[in-house]
């Protein structure tokens, strides 16, 4: 199991995790504590009619900063995800373009040997976007076939009806990923995966969100260095599904954001805490 958080560049978590004088670099004294991230500022890449790659100087940092054996999972460019631009009627142009994939790998390849999973966030696939889950299995299918089959990938998926033996059985058979999404208004994770754990891969994330965005962050007021809205009605049964996946030897990755109690660092303690 790897754990860490989402995003790594927070001034309140010094003295937590970070040195609480001078200057450093953030991602290389996370690392010190963590073996794994989630690198999300490269979801935002569709601005109209233009889809942003990688800058090869943030490509190199984070490889120069992180040991050999760290991991990083990377949300995937929204311009592969959105079927419309937000708030547009017009189809996307890069929705699941095999070209644009590509050309995003190639972007991040002194990174590749430390890529955990490539996650591919769906936002809620209305019947206007997506007409069935037959339809996203048949387009996913395609795009798919187009990405070299030995880097790691995985799908989160905002649908919660979307959620049913054929998408899992549709993962296995293809290699990819399941991401367990707590948080927004998706199912507990615990009960997805007790329905479907004998369909998942190999390999798994589970994202710990949370569901009060706006309200945490009012509470928090920038400063993500305490527990606010704790979760210790859910967290036991969370750990016993850690406890599950890690008994099957999955490669599982453990994401957790501020979001979801108010301090990633000290969340993650918690679970660590639980499992010794």
């Amino acid at each position: 199991m790897r754990i860490g958080t989402c995003s790594w560049k927070y001034d309140s978590w010094k003295g937590l995790i970070y040195p609480d004088f001078g200057e450093f670099n953030y991602l290389e004294e996370y690392s010190k504590q963590y073996n794994t991230v989630e690198i999300d500022q490269w979801f935002w890449s569709l601005n109209k009619d233009k889809a942003y790659l990688p800058k090869p100087t943030a490509v190199g940092e984070y490889d120069e900063s992180t040991p050999d054996d760290f991991k990083f999972t990377i949300k995937m460019p929204n311009s592969l995800t959105l079927t419309h631009p937000y708030k547009s009627t017009t189809p996307n142009p890069y929705f699941l373009s095999a070209e644009l994939i590509n050309s995003f790998i190639h972007s991040i390849e002194p990174l590749l040997d430390k890529v955990g999973v490539l996650m591919f966030q769906f936002e809620y696939l209305n019947k206007q976007k997506m007409s069935s889950l037959t339809e996203f299995i048949d387009k996913f299918q395609q795009f798919r076939n187009s990405i070299d089959k030995s880097i790691p990938i995985g799908i989160e998926i905002r649908n919660p009806n979307y959620l049913k033996k054929e998408y899992f059985q549709f993962l296995k058979e293809n290699n990819i990923a399941h991401v367990f999404l707590q948080g927004y208004y998706m199912p507990n994770i615990t009960e997805v995966f007790n329905n479907f754990k004998n369909l998942l891969t190999s390999t798994t994330v589970i994202r710990l969100h949370g569901y009060d965005r706006k309200g945490i962050e009012k509470e928090a007021n920038n400063q993500w260095n305490k527990i606010i809205q704790p979760k210790d009605d859910e967290l036991p049964e969370i750990i016993e599904m850690i406890k599950t996946l890690n008994s099957k030897n999955t490669d599982l990755y453990l994401n957790i954001n501020n979001h979801y109690e108010g301090s990633a660092p000290l969340t993650i303690n918690k679970i660590k805490d639980s499992l010794t």
